[in-house]
């Protein structure tokens, strides 16, 4: 029993290892730089409180809530959900358009991080 006991924690931690999701390979500012360069680079459209704009106006207003947010970003997610869900002065989300769909850019860009993500 005394043995089985002194076990536990070495069980314990490799149970954790086992259960853990696999780190990213891709440091914070690599997925951070890659969603910019995915947004200057979409043919969709960014809709900000109603208004559309080009992918390269959405990063320059996208980095500058970064800019402003910079102490507050601890991981992608983060510079997702301060930088690029939402207008702080109305509330309203930020929308994109792809062709006839739109959907939150939260989650087109939680989308293509995933994506990111699986890649080496």
């Amino acid at each position: 029993m005394r043995r089985l006991t002194s076990a536990l924690p070495v069980l314990a931690a490799m149970a954790m290892l086992l259960l853990s999701p696999p780190a990213s390979a891709h440091s914070i500012s690599e997925e951070i730089d890659h969603l910019l360069s995915f947004v200057a680079a979409s043919p969709c459209a960014f809709i900000r409180n109603g208004v559309s704009y080009g992918g390269e106006q959405a990063v320059a207003h996208i980095k500058d809530k970064y800019d402003y947010y910079r102490n507050e970003i601890h991981s992608t997610e983060d510079f997702v959900a301060l930088a690029a869900t939402k207008s702080e002065m109305s509330g309203r989300p930020y929308l994109v358009r792809c062709d006839a769909a739109t959907m939150p850019a939260a989650d087109w860009l939680k989308k293509e991080l995933a994506a990111f993500r699986q890649q080496p």
